[in-house]
């Protein structure tokens, strides 16, 4: 087993690391490490978040940096401010004993004149977010000519983020004798082309396969109908009574709308994303890791960069859009060699999309029934009785309360004041879930037919005066992965509004997700209709984007709308 004093670090990191109590390197610290102390080729690194990247590159920069120059040696780039000053405070660690090392923050969400002061001071190591030091170059305030290593961690999401632009016009502004390092938790098209078009001479290190899940986190799902999600996600949460972790929602409006209804119900939670302030976000994120917040309700923009440690679970309130940021979302637990566990809660017609997703972390997921009020009342009771156990009784300061409490309660016997604490603390509980209902779905695929007895008849404010027609239903209804394939029955299209037959089964579902929505400029309302379809005979069925149906005999393959259709709020 290797340890960092075999890699011939200098004595003043030495020091540092064992200040912080780093022995031995995780395996991208391995192999990346030794790598950039004895090499001057570019690096693509593949590694999931959590695993030592900062160190990894850190160090090694850190131990060949020419201080007393007074010059950028080093520019590191990452997606969003908390990452930034995660890393920054992380080199700032490592260099702790290194005499004049100067590492410089910047990032959006701030003033800029406080960080060009500290820029024009001198600094050997910028951190930074792709849009503010893209506008520091175009000040002039940032000028990169003189850098040896240009760093790109979190790469993938910063291209999600949509930096791809800032990203070309840094890579451009920087010398071609730099050394690029890129990290990487998945290897996407976009990161290709940034090593393609920006990078040479390429060594690639993976630690684990290529875009597969961390190994301490174990994925469960749940199986729910989609009026009964928010109801199923309390009790999963009152079954684990010490969960901390992320709740990932699909849009800022459902994270509030959770998080609200959350804190109704008095659990500890909070809400992040796109709307709340850099100063709201930060005080919220402090209380976050200091465990005064117990769950984070975020979007996957907005939970970018959220470097913290000790997460005991990550919760899919919805599913991602894109199967990558699944390994992104379920890599932020499981960190530091703990255990970690990834949560899914999902609709019958999302039960295929379980099998892709274990392909792609290559772990086979646990199907788990929904707790009963019975089973919620008894995990309950059981950590209870577990925390009582393991409570060390310390000797009473003052006897007197002691003797004065025993006193009172000599006549109540042990079970009855058993009883008496078991009431007192479950009470809640008790009464919450003494009527409750079975929650659990069936697991199923999407089909059926037009013909269907169990079909439901919707109704879009969308007609042949907005330009709608049966291409831009499956336009819209394939823009949602889940939803993608789904049969749609009859199709009636009004001059001002539509009506459709799908299976009710998915009705709810479908309802969600295009409420969601907006068709050239105006926002879509769908709704459940008993208006009856002015034609009665069908002459096949329409399956959006699958293999057969279509409006002109052809294969019934139609492609979203283009331009027109956009998804809100997403």
């Amino acid at each position: 087993m290797k340890k960092f004093e075999d890699f011939g670090l200098n004595a003043e990191i030495m020091a540092s690391l064992e200040d912080l109590g780093f022995v031995e390197p995780t395996p991208i610290q391995a192999e990346v490490v030794p790598f950039i102390l004895e090499s001057k080729k570019d690096l693509i690194a593949l590694a999931q978040t959590g695993t030592g990247k900062t160190a990894a590159f850190g160090l090694p920069i850190l131990n060949n940096i020419k201080t007393g120059k007074n010059e950028l040696q080093a520019i590191i780039l990452c997606p969003t401010r908390e990452l930034c000053l995660q890393i920054s405070k992380d080199l700032a660690n490592f260099a702790k004993h290194s005499k004049k090392v100067s590492i410089t923050s910047v990032y959006g969400g701030e003033g800029i004149d406080v960080q060009i002061r500290a820029l024009k001071k001198g600094t050997e190591i910028v951190v930074g977010t792709p849009g503010r030091v893209h506008d520091l170059i175009r000040r002039k305030i940032l000028k990169l000519g003189s850098i040896q290593w240009l760093v790109l961690d979190e790469a993938d999401e910063m291209l999600d983020m949509g930096f791809k632009d800032d990203l070309d016009a840094i890579l451009e502004d920087t010398p071609a004798t730099r050394q690029t390092l890129l990290f990487s938790a998945t290897m996407s098209k976009n990161v290709y082309a940034i090593a393609k078009n920006y990078m040479k001479e390429i060594r690639e290190i993976s630690v684990g396969d290529k875009n597969a899940g961390a190994d301490n986190v174990s994925h469960e799902y749940y199986v729910v109908r989609s009026g009964d999600r928010f109801e199923a996600l309390k009790r999963i949460l009152d079954s684990l009574p010490n969960v901390y972790g992320i709740l990932f929602c699909r849009t800022r409006i459902e994270t509030q709308e959770v998080a609200d209804k959350l804190k109704k119900f008095h659990y500890s939670a909070e809400a992040i994303h796109g709307e709340i302030s850099q100063s709201t976000r930060t005080k919220i994120m402090d209380r976050f890791r200091q465990k005064q917040i117990h769950l984070l309700v975020a979007t996957d923009v907005a939970a970018r960069g959220i470097d913290v440690s000790d997460l005991t679970h990550v919760i899919n309130y919805n599913l991602p859009d894109q199967n990558e940021t699944y390994t992104h979302r379920t890599g932020r637990t499981g960190r530091a060699k703990k255990s970690g566990v990834a949560i899914s809660i999902i609709t019958p017609s999302e039960s295929r999309i379980i099998g892709i997703f274990e392909n792609q972390v290559g772990k086979k997921f646990t199907y788990k029934k929904v707790p009963t009020g019975e089973d919620v009342f008894q995990k309950q009771l059981d950590n209870f009785i577990e925390e009582i156990k393991n409570t060390e009784i310390e000797k009473v300061e003052d006897e007197h309360y002691f003797t004065e409490v025993t006193e009172k309660l000599k006549k109540v016997t042990k079970e009855e004041l058993i009883k008496y604490f078991i009431n007192y603390k479950f009470s809640n509980s008790i009464n919450t879930y003494k009527n409750a209902y079975d929650l659990n779905a069936e697991a199923r695929s999407t089909g059926g037919s037009r013909e269907n007895p169990n079909g439901v008849n919707l109704k879009i404010n969308l007609g042949k005066r907005n330009g709608f027609d049966i291409k831009s239903l499956f336009g819209m209804i394939n823009a949602d992965r889940k939803l993608k394939g789904l049969v749609i029955g009859k199709i009636d299209l009004m001059p001002d509004y539509s009506i459709f037959a799908v299976d009710k089964g998915f009705a709810d579902e479908v309802i969600s997700y295009l409420n969601t929505t907006s068709f050239r400029g105006q926002e879509v309302e769908v709704s459940i209709t008993n208006e009856v379809m002015t034609y009665s005979k069908p002459k096949r069925d329409y399956r959006g984007g699958g293999n057969r149906g279509g409006d002109r005999g052809g294969s019934g393959r139609f492609k979203p709308a283009g331009n027109r259709f956009k998804r809100s709020g997403r």
